[in-house]
């Protein structure tokens, strides 16, 4: 017997050059792994994918976003409030996600620019800890934890000297000890604003030099303000685009870039599914 087809239908949007895939079907937790390689087989330049539910009434504004990997993702947060608004005709507005990684729900506000994308800010969640941690034997890096992701700041020029199997091997060992659910190595030359992100996230497989970061870019920003004891303002030029971060110590981090839509498609996969699930 043939299998029936279900069809999960995308957006692939590009905020600040991390392209991201927004799918729109009721996927369980457990399957969305296996589910977003496939969609990123068929979207090559896709650097995450995120599972996403708008409200069922016009007025409503309760957007869902989980990411595959259950991880915290800020440029995801932005393209999800983004659709939100593009979906309603909407040319500026602000609101609230729940999104994985999240232990409170996201704001974010938006405002349509001439190019016919949008720019657009989101308030991070409150990092839990900001500090140094001996994650080698004898060296002690700057580890800045977010609910969902945790990002070590390697302040040591563009790439740090380091080459790129070397440093993703580091982000596997640093993962393992810090038990994160994903980790960043965020290469930061704070002197000329560049940073270099590379994200590992365990559960979905990934492991992403990645265009920009969000998360990352505000943990940059944190621990810069956590080490000179003051508020920032950064602009981190990043291979996709620059991101502007402003933070104060212990407290509210800033993080605003643009975002936009790519193109729209669908994914037909044979459904596995026994039962219809809501």
């Amino acid at each position: 017997m043939t299998r029936p087809l279900r069809t999960i239908p995308y957006t692939l949007c590009n905020p600040t050059g991390n392209i991201t895939l927004l799918a729109e079907a009721p996927v369980p937790a457990e399957e969305q792994p296996a589910i977003a390689r496939r969609l990123m087989e068929r979207e090559p330049e896709t650097e995450q994918v995120g599972f996403v539910r708008f409200p069922d009434t016009e007025g409503g504004c309760d957007v869902r976003l989980r990411m595959a990997g259950g991880e915290f993702c800020g440029n995801a947060t932005l393209s999800a409030a983004m659709l939100f608004l593009e979906r309603r005709g909407r040319r500026e507005g602000s609101l609230t996600l729940h999104v994985s990684g999240a232990d409170a729900p996201v704001p974010v506000t938006l405002k349509k620019t001439e190019d016919g994308g949008f720019r657009g800010t989101v308030t991070m969640p409150k990092p839990a800890s900001a500090g140094m941690l001996r994650l080698l034997p004898d060296r002690e890096f700057p580890v800045v934890r977010f609910p969902g992701i945790a990002h070590v700041v390697l302040e040591a020029g563009d790439t740090g000297g380091v080459g790129h199997a070397d440093a993703e091997a580091l982000a596997r060992r640093f993962c393992r000890e810090l038990s994160a659910d994903a980790l960043g190595l965020m290469f930061l030359n704070a002197e000329e604003g560049i940073l270099r992100p590379l994200v590992y996230v365990p559960a979905a497989d990934t492991m992403f030099w990645e265009s920009s970061c969000a998360s990352g870019s505000a943990a940059a920003a944190v621990w810069t303000a956590e080490r000179t004891g003051g508020a920032v303002n950064l602009a981190l030029r990043q291979p996709g685009g620059t991101l502007q971060v402003s933070a104060v110590p212990g407290g509210k981090c800033l993080l605003t870039g643009t975002v936009s839509v790519m193109r729209s498609g669908e994914l037909e996969m044979p459904d596995s599914r026994t039962s219809e699930r809501a």
